[in-house]
């Protein structure tokens, strides 16, 4: 049977999952806490930018920008430094409110989630009613704006969501899905980024619609066997995922941007010897273990290079992290000293939890009293930078981003 003609992938009969959205989370915060910055373009970040209200993205400002840039499209922009603590403290008093509403919720990052309302109709009313009340607690008890979509599937509330932006709420009807979903614009669809989209742009497929009535044998040809599934499926709202909770995160990683001046290559280590300072201590907090260390760049023509190298075994310690990085990085300097480093990255992949680690002879319990859980102990009590490396004496550890509890 050609994949045309297959039948559509069954799901709820109801509209029924809910994409609940913050809108312009850090800006947001920002204009919260300081009415001063309220209807005005405010900039979170300094030399990139973090977030942009709605107000300076009116005049083209988006993240990650390069903050000069930023600044010359909008002069009147204010910029704050942020604030990852006061962003961290909203978020959870956000995901407490989705708990309330219902327990299955499915976290994102935290200024998103899906929320699963389908068995609440008899204590808590229509889907559409439930994300009413949950806009206006969030907006009373935490006082951000946040937009939600609500469709049959995780797809369509995402989009729907983006829709409804800024703090709006749209409902896709089972019986209205292609009608919403085709006219759109085919970047709308989970995969599709710059170089997908200018793939499809070059072959004329621009609305979604196009892309759907394309097919999906014909679309092989454009973006391969897997992705044409893929998008082919999406493009007729065809998305059986369930809404999960208690999933944990399959890599967790860290990036310093360091503009487009010259950086001798101390200096780039120093940051790599940050970054992977501040994954371990992740890594340990949530009691997992990696087996790949991934070294990201970007260089001054913006274009970007990851080199990799999995270990021998599933690990937790820095030092071991720290080796596998440098080797990386040290592997990299000639490409780096030919087309300037403009942000480096690390990410530890293929996680696992500690606990269920390969044992190996001599069996022997975990050490609690290395100097990683020393450190970890001291950074706990009196903060990130009560200890650091000489190397970065001066240069700081760099923001690093609230995540959702793993």
């Amino acid at each position: 049977m050609p994949p045309e003609s297959r039948p559509r992938i069954q799901s709820r009969a109801e509209a029924s999952i809910l994409h609940a959205d913050l809108d312009s989370f850090y800006a947001s915060v920002e204009q919260r806490d300081n009415p001063r910055l309220r209807g005005k373009p405010v900039i979170v970040g300094g030399g990139v930018v973090l977030a942009a209200s709605y107000e300076a993205k009116a005049f083209g400002i988006r993240t990650p920008m390069n903050g000069g840039q930023a600044i010359r499209l909008c002069p009147r922009a204010i910029v704050v430094p942020p604030r990852m603590h006061a962003y961290a403290d909203a978020s959870k008093a956000v995901f407490e409110v989705f708990r309330d509403i219902t327990p299955l919720v499915e976290g994102i990052s935290i200024d998103e989630a899906f929320l699963d309302v389908g068995g609440l109709r008899r204590i808590a009313g229509e889907p559409v009613a439930i994300a009413q009340r949950l806009r206006a607690r969030i907006q009373a008890e935490v006082g951000l704006p946040i937009s939600v979509g609500i469709a049959r599937t995780k797809f369509l509330a995402k989009v729907a969501s983006a829709v409804a932006k800024p703090d709006g709420l749209r409902l896709v009807p089972p019986d209205g899905e292609l009608d919403f979903l085709h006219p759109l614009p085919v970047e709308r669809l989970w995969g599709v980024g710059d170089v997908t989209a200018a793939k499809l742009h070059e072959h004329g497929i621009t609305r979604i619609a196009q892309l759907a009535d394309l097919g999906e044998r014909p679309l092989r040809t454009i973006v391969g066997p897997a992705a044409a599934r893929h998008l082919f499926a999406l493009s007729m709202a065809r998305d059986p995922r369930r809404v999960e909770t208690g999933r944990r995160r399959r890599s967790i990683g860290a990036q310093r941007a360091l503009g487009r001046g010259h950086r001798p290559p101390e200096e780039i280590e120093a940051y790599l010897h940050g970054l992977t300072d501040r994954l371990g201590r992740r890594l340990r907090a949530a009691d997992r273990v990696c087996r790949t260390v991934v070294l990201r760049m970007r260089f001054d023509d913006f274009s970007r290079a990851t080199r990799s190298h999995t270990l021998a075994r599933p690990t937790d310690s820095t030092a071991t992290i720290l080796a596998a990085a440098r080797t990386l990085l040290a592997t990299a300097m000639p490409m780096i000293g030919d087309r300037g480093l403009t942000l480096i990255g690390l990410a530890l992949t293929n996680l696992d939890d500690a606990e269920g680690a390969q044992l190996e002879l001599p069996l022997q319990a975990r050490a609690g009293n290395t100097l990683d859980a020393t450190l970890d102990d001291l950074r706990q009590r009196f903060g990130s930078a009560a200890v650091t490396r000489a190397a970065l004496l001066r240069r700081g550890e760099g923001i690093s981003v609230p995540l959702l509890p793993d």
